[in-house]
C-alpha cells in the first residue's frame, strides 16, 4: 500500500493476478516527469517527494513488486512482464492525475537494465520507450550507495549513470539532470518545471 496526499492505494493485487487495467483514455493534458538513474540515487524519495509537492499521483516501481511476488531470482522473460505492468501503472494513475504524473521509473530504466544484464532488449521495450515522452529527471550518483537485495551493480553507478545519459542524448529525450541535496534537486526540477 502508498500513501500520497494522505490517500492510500492498493494496485498490486490488481495486476498480478491479470486483471489488468488497460489503455485508458484521458481528455487532459498531463506532463509526465519520469525518475530515472542507476540504483540507490535517490529516485524513489525524490519521485514521492515531487507527487506530493505537485500534488499529483505517484506511480511506484512495479519491478520492485514483482520480483517480490516470484519468489525465485528475475529472468530475462520477466522483463517484458515488468515493463508491462509499469506501463498498466502508468496508465492506471494517469487517469487520477492533475496536470503532472510523477514517474519512479520508465522504459529507460527498462531498456537500459535489459541491455546491461541480458545483452538485448526486447523490442516492445525499446518501442514503448522510443514513444515515451515527458521530462527525464537524471539522478546523480552523489548519493551514497545503500544496500537493498534487489539492487545489483554497486560498483557499475558511474558507468551506468553515462549509459542513461547517453541513451536519452541519443533519443532526443527531454532531460534535466539532478545532483546534490533532496532541497537542490527538487529545486532545479521545480524550477524547470514553471517555464
Amino acid at each position: 500500500m502508498y500513501f500520497v496526499n494522505n490517500s492510500s492505494f492498493t494496485f498490486v493485487d490488481e495486476f498480478l493476478t491479470g486483471n489488468k487495467i488497460r489503455h485508458l483514455l484521458v481528455d487532459k493534458k498531463i506532463k509526465k516527469i519520469i525518475t530515472t538513474g542507476p540504483e540507490s540515487t535517490g529516485k524513489s524519495t525524490l519521485t514521492l517527494e515531487l507527487a506530493q509537492n505537485l500534488q499529483t499521483q505517484y506511480v511506484p516501481e512495479f519491478a520492485r513488486t514483482y520480483i517480490e511476488s516470484i519468489k525465485r531470482p528475475y529472468r530475462e522473460d520477466d522483463l517484458i512482464k515488468i515493463a508491462k505492468g509499469q506501463r498498466d501503472l502508468e496508465m492506471f494513475f494517469l487517469k487520477k492525475s492533475n496536470q503532472f504524473l510523477c514517474c519512479d521509473t520508465s522504459m529507460l530504466v527498462l531498456k537500459i537494465w535489459s541491455e546491461y544484464r541480458f545483452g538485448k532488449c526486447h523490442p516492445w521495450i525499446e518501442t514503448q520507450f522510443q514513444k515515451e515522452d515527458g521530462i527525464f529527471i537524471l539522478c546523480g550518483i552523489d548519493v551514497p550507495w545503500e544496500f537493498d537485495p534487489q539492487r545489483e551493480n554497486p560498483n557499475e553507478r558511474e558507468e551506468l549513470y553515462q549509459l542513461y545519459l547517453s541513451t536519452l542524448m541519443n533519443y532526443n529525450k527531454k532531460y534535466i539532470k539532478v545532483s546534490g541535496s533532496q532541497e537542490l534537486r527538487m529545486m532545479k526540477i521545480l524550477s524547470v518545471l514553471e517555464k
